[in-house]
């Protein structure tokens, strides 16, 4: 699996951390920030790894902002990409199950490193159900989806 990953200032610890300890078992392109920067902007990070998953030039996405809910905002406004500020383990594997979640949005300022470790672990062995009304909904949300 070949996982990408993004963060601003508000995730840059938050990412560094995660980047260690994930490179051990998974292949991952790193995005960026590369370096601390408080006076960068999320978008610049989140949109290529966003865009990455739409081409499918990576299979899951870890997006980190401050609260999470930026970069949840800005990757969901490239087609193909499904992404949700996860907070708790149920959301972690069911937002993969039923939903086919491919990018997991964190807080760097809210979500403790061992924390997000676990979450991230959970989202990475989901499996997407496949159930015939999982994928009806998500057809109708790809229905309404504009393209670029």
């Amino acid at each position: 699996m070949k996982i990408g990953i993004a963060c601003d200032h508000g995730g840059f610890e938050l990412k560094k951390f995660l980047l260690e300890i994930l490179s051990k078992n998974f292949e991952i392109k790193d995005f960026g920030a590369f370096d601390y920067n408080s006076k960068d902007d999320y978008p610049d990070f989140v949109f290529p790894l966003a865009k990455a998953i739409s081409l499918k030039n990576i299979d899951r996405g870890i997006a980190v902002c401050g609260s999470g809910v930026g970069a949840a905002i800005a990757a969901n406004k490239i087609p193909d990409v499904r992404a949700a500020l996860i907070t708790d383990h149920f959301s972690a594997h069911q937002g993969v199950e039923d939903d086919d979640l491919n990018v997991i949005c964190l807080g760097g300022r809210v979500t403790g490193h061992y924390a997000a470790l676990e979450l991230v672990e959970t989202f990475l062995n989901a499996k997407f159900s496949g159930a015939d009304r999982h994928k009806r909904r998500l057809q109708k949300i790809k229905d309404e989806e504009c393209e670029l």
